[in-house]
């Protein structure tokens, strides 16, 4: 074959996304004769010129399956590149001895690599993260009829179709449906649509001096009614619950009651009305 073809680095994607694809449209299809002598110079020679030129003549292959995933609002430029990622490794996994074309064996690592990179960037949370997930993600567009909500029994085809839950179903589409939403308001914006952004009602509180006065005095008041309850029980009972809740090792229910020479359940009683005092005495 002539090697007279353009380097791989020199057909990127870019700005004028016209030319790259009239660029790679030019580039000879390889007959069946001659991939299968490439892809074995590849494979048993590790002929890199060979993997070039493999790599270059299926570039229009990448362009058209990108094309197909136009409809997620990102930059076909940035999904023919991480499709000819995807081709790269498909050209470098290749065996010739498995008696398919390289197209046939590319389409999974092509749309591999674009299926990664629109689900991280198609939006600032992930919308699918398992792998039955991803697979009604990229399935559930296709299989609305309509651009309403799907009705139950559209949830159920949908479901039985794809193999997955009726409620993973609902949940995708209120996903699909979502849109990400700055968390400041924007630098324009009037007060009324200011008023709406996150940052406005989901102030962090922590550090609010009034919320930390407020906290302190509700930690050293609850801890005073705490001391003040357990100095009303009789001697019994607070040492009962000192040693089942305050102590570092825990007496159990037989130790005190081998202790006080009553059975475990009368300790359990005496120990469920102190809480029950403490409780009342700390409410109050």
């Amino acid at each position: 074959m002539s090697t007279s073809l353009q380097p791989v680095h020199a057909l990127v994607p870019g700005a004028n996304l016209e030319a790259y694809v009239h660029a790679v449209n030019s580039i000879p299809l390889l007959t069946p004769e001659q991939e299968r002598e490439l892809a074995g110079n590849l494979f048993y020679k590790q002929d890199l010129e060979a993997a070039r030129q493999m790599v270059l003549a299926h570039l229009r292959f990448v362009v058209h399956i990108a094309r197909s995933y136009s409809g997620y609002g990102l930059a076909q430029a940035d999904l023919i590149q991480e499709g000819n990622v995807g081709l790269m490794k498909a050209v470098k996994r290749f065996n010739p001895e498995m008696g398919v074309r390289l197209v046939s064996f590319a389409v999974h690592w092509i749309r591999a690599e674009i299926h990664e990179f629109i689900l991280k960037n198609w939006r600032i949370v992930k919308v699918a993260t398992t792998k039955a997930q991803r697979k009604l993600f990229f399935n559930l567009r296709s299989q609305k009829k309509r651009l309403a909500w799907l009705n139950n029994d559209e949830v159920n085809a949908v479901a039985e179709s794809l193999g997955v839950e009726a409620r993973e179903v609902r949940e995708m589409e209120s996903r699909l449906t979502g849109h990400d939403m700055a968390f400041d308001p924007a630098a324009d914006a009037d007060d009324d649509s200011a008023f709406q952004s996150p940052a406005q009602y989901l102030e962090d509180h922590r550090y609010d001096p009034a919320r930390q006065m407020e906290d302190e005095d509700w930690s050293d008041t609850s801890s005073a009614n705490l001391h003040e309850a357990l100095e009303a029980l009789d001697e019994r009972s607070r040492d009962i619950l000192q040693q089942r809740w305050l102590a570092e090792e825990k007496a159990t229910l037989h130790e005190l009651a081998a202790k006080y020479n009553v059975s475990a359940e009368r300790i359990r009683q005496l120990e469920k009305n102190a809480m029950n005092k403490l409780k009342g005495c700390i409410a109050a």
